[in-house]
């Protein structure tokens, strides 16, 4: 199905940008925020922008040390702010903030560079993992890990690294960093390690447990389980059950909300 860069944006921007303003509650554990009163040079992405007033902004950011930030750029939208064109998704900046409430004053944000832009299909990927990121992760909840994790899959995909694994590692990742991952290479229920040759389910909320007859759940080999604790997705059965598997928990972390970049990047990749 061809498509073009504009369209992409269109469609992501059109599907995505309400639920990135009305984000489901995050199932992974809280910690505590830890708000401080002034941030200078911290390493950050824009995740979701959405007008606020009439010459201001309220960007959603993933910063390095902070996590998701809520911010006001005010004054972003005249024509003369300097802010007006750095608030760009998948561009490197260093902003600083002030303020302790929920919603903090974007003081300023500068261009790093040294990132290709995302194009075409990565594109719509770069959208997805953003439309994630705002999902599943609370805000001021750091996950430096992550956001390093979060540069790599942006360069990755900007080399033309293949999509579906790409996504199926940054998707495990993100699980395993909001504490939901379990391991893959032994069995819930009896601590046995994992046999390459057996069928198995993965319950959301305790783990890998041997597949029964009457399971509803994907079940998968016990070879994809350990490829995919190993980030080995070379196997085409990796790929394809790591795919089902990963969107079925994904799915039970998001409590019914609908990932709208998903159901675009099924229609047009089947990624």
């Amino acid at each position: 199905m061809p498509t073009n860069d504009a369209d992409l944006t269109v469609a992501v921007a059109a599907s995505a940008a309400p639920a990135a303003q009305t984000p489901a509650a995050p199932p992974a554990r809280r910690r505590a925020p830890q708000r401080v009163e002034k941030v200078n040079g911290q390493p950050a992405f824009v995740l979701h922008s959405y007008p606020y007033k009439e010459t201001s902004l309220i960007v959603d950011m993933f910063t390095r040390d902070f996590g998701r930030v809520g911010l006001v750029a005010k004054g972003a939208k005249r024509p003369l702010s300097k802010l007006r064109g750095v608030l760009q998704t998948f561009q490197p900046l260093q902003a600083a903030w002030s303020g302790k409430s929920e919603l903090r004053t974007l003081i300023d944000a500068e261009w790093v560079g040294g990132m290709l832009p995302l194009e075409k299909t990565a594109l719509l990927c770069g959208f997805y993992l953003n439309e994630l990121l705002v999902k599943l992760i609370a805000r001021d909840d750091p996950h430096p890990a992550l956001f390093d994790h979060y540069v790599s899959t942006l360069n990755q995909l900007a080399h033309n690294e293949p999509a579906p694994v790409v996504l199926r590692k940054f998707e495990r990742a993100l699980l395993k960093e909001t504490g939901v991952a379990a391991d893959l290479t032994r069995c819930t229920s009896t601590r046995a390690a994992v046999e390459p040759d057996g069928d198995y389910v993965v319950d959301p909320e305790r783990g890998a447990r041997p597949a029964r007859g009457s399971d509803s759940w994907p079940v998968v080999s016990g070879k994809t389980l350990l490829d995919m604790e190993r980030e080995d997705y070379g196997d085409p059965l990796t790929q394809a059950q790591s795919k089902l598997l990963l969107r079925f928990l994904l799915a039970h972390q998001l409590g019914g909300a609908t990932l709208n970049t998903r159901q675009i990047l099924i229609d047009l990749m089947q990624l």
